[in-house]
């Protein structure tokens, strides 16, 4: 038997051998404003204890040759952050921060300072892997699994911008799956847009790597010192085709890729590309823009014969092409 306690005094009730739970409570009770901004407070506090000793400053320094007596001497030329991943020392940060650096020093939360080195870089991604190689005690940060996000989480930034030991902002998951073009000019997918910002000019516009994607390029980066991708050797512009042509080629898109320049001696050219050909598809997949053919063209189709599809004036071609490993080159996206 279920009975009715007061107001405001939960509690469990024993009658007749049951127990029984209060159900009401007053309609027009307040938020408990306070307790929410606790627990929201105990919930940063609670990521940025856990994550922070993870968390390191990198400066980086450049060599500058003086002429004069023909001499060299290390600058300082910019900072970044990272964090720790392993126990013996390997960091992941970003590209831009450790790009032509001749030394890196970095400092942990402790104050202490060690050299480092650089594993690998991957510019297309944004992403690189240093390492304190005498060090075996460090505290990687646990990676979690960024598919499982969903808009509106909580979301705690702790780096150090423009050189500031371990600041800690937060805000909410913003939006998801985003993409932006890194410095190469290749898009990096998958992107989170949150608005913990780090630095003052964000405006409440930041964006993150998926750490899914941040994963997969480390382990690359660790086991070959770059990031392994397939190039067949063409230089492409993205295109709207004709309704008529869509319906006559009988092609799920109305964008392709026109090409508009073919490497001597690449894969393409051995295919039979030629300039002027419509790319439409790749391995049976729409092609609506070069980024599109990026993305296909990962390190699983290394030396793997693909299928084209093309149109060469008013006829549809298909092409066999065997795509080769990226040395980070290609012919300009127009």
């Amino acid at each position: 038997m279920i009975k009715e306690t007061p107001l405001n005094t939960p509690r469990f009730l024993a009658d007749d051998n049951l127990t029984e739970k209060t159900l009401h409570r007053p309609e027009t009770a307040p938020y408990d404003n306070e307790g929410l901004l606790d627990a929201y407070s105990s919930a940063v506090i609670y990521a940025s204890e856990k994550v922070s000793p993870s968390v390191v400053n990198i400066d980086v320094f450049q060599k500058n040759r003086d002429r004069r007596n023909n001499s060299s001497e290390s600058k300082k030329s910019g900072s970044g952050s990272g964090f720790f991943f392993t126990p013996d020392g390997f960091i992941l940060t970003n590209s831009h921060v450790v790009r032509n650096a001749s030394e890196m020093e970095v400092s942990l939360l402790d104050g202490q300072s060690y050299k480092a080195r650089l594993i690998g870089e991957d510019p297309d991604s944004d992403l690189a892997v240093i390492r304190i190689d005498d060090l075996s005690d460090a505290k990687p940060a646990s990676l979690g699994v960024s598919q499982n996000l969903r808009v509106g989480q909580l979301v705690v930034a702790i780096g150090s911008p423009l050189g500031f030991q371990t600041t800690v902002t937060a805000g909410v998951v913003s939006a998801l799956g985003r993409s932006l073009r890194s410095q190469s000019g290749r898009l990096i997918d998958s992107v989170i847009q949150t608005d913990a910002a780090t630095i003052q000019a964000a405006q409440g516009l930041c964006f993150a790597i998926a750490i899914d994607t941040a994963k997969r390029i480390a382990s690359q980066l660790m086991k070959y010192g770059k990031v392994r991708r397939s190039f067949i050797g063409i230089g492409g512009q993205n295109i709207d085709l004709p309704r008529n042509a869509v319906r006559y080629f009988n092609h799920p898109s109305d964008k392709a890729v026109l090409i508009v320049g073919v490497e001597p001696g690449g894969p393409a050219q051995k295919a039979g590309l030629r300039e002027r050909d419509i790319l439409l598809e790749l391995d049976g997949h729409p092609v609506e823009t070069m980024d599109d053919l990026h993305r296909m063209l990962s390190d699983e189709k290394v030396g793997l014969e693909s299928r084209l599809s093309v149109v060469r004036q008013s006829n549809k071609l298909n092409l066999t092409v065997t795509p080769v490993e990226s040395m980070q080159r290609a012919l300009p996206q127009r």
